[in-house]
């Protein structure tokens, strides 16, 4: 196949993995979640305009965007290699916290910072899909190139579909209770559920 073509394929297997990958997805859920409300003394309040929870997502986008580029080239260069063990579980841990922190708000203002901490962690999670679809040794860069923004082509139709729906249902107990709350606690369980099953080598779930 001609290089357009292997890039084309590569970008391709990026947009499917995002797709598929239910951690990655609930993990950056979990960040953008709480990006059409701000917190008070009682609870949360529905921002007033589009453009502050336009800001905030794009922030959290680029600094997960910037982290797993940076450890998906340096893994698939072997510069970096980790245990796929130790890497999944970390994975994991991340949307726990991540999710936990819609709870108990530790880092509201700066979730940019959660992104950017743990999307080096889902780099090498990235990393280890490309592998085991096969480096070209000839195109090496290409692939690593059209993986990655395949990854991110992805991810924003994700955002595209998520914030203007979200920005519109915010002010309502629908939103705060059962989206915000209520999804940030079943996202909470079913990745610790994922954690145990990753560091423990155990199947207690079917996905």
């Amino acid at each position: 196949p001609s290089r357009f073509t292997q890039f084309i394929d590569y970008a391709r297997e990026g947009v499917w993995h995002i797709w598929i990958g239910i951690d990655h997805i609930l993990f950056l859920l979990s960040l953008l979640l709480p990006a059409v409300l701000i917190p008070i003394r009682k609870g949360w309040q529905a921002v007033e305009r589009f453009k502050p929870a336009l800001w905030d997502v794009f922030k959290i986008v680029t600094a997960f965007t910037v982290a797993h580029s940076i450890t998906l080239s340096l893994a698939a260069l072997s510069v970096i290699t980790l245990p796929t063990r130790l890497t999944e579980s970390a994975i994991a841990l991340s949307v726990v916290l991540a999710a936990l922190n819609n709870l108990y708000p530790l880092f509201q203002r700066r979730r940019w910072m959660v992104a950017f901490a743990f999307g080096l962690v889902h780099g090498f999670g990235f990393a280890s899909v490309l592998a085991d679809l096969g480096l070209p040794r000839d195109a090496l860069l290409l692939a690593l190139v059209g993986f990655n923004l395949g990854v991110e082509a992805g991810q924003l139709v994700i955002v595209s579909v998520f914030l203007p729906s979200a920005f519109w249902l915010r002010r309502t107990a629908f939103y705060r209770r059962a989206v915000f709350l209520g999804g940030s606690v079943v996202i909470c369980l079913v990745a610790t559920v994922w954690f145990i099953e990753r560091a423990f080598n155990l199947k207690l779930m079917v996905f």
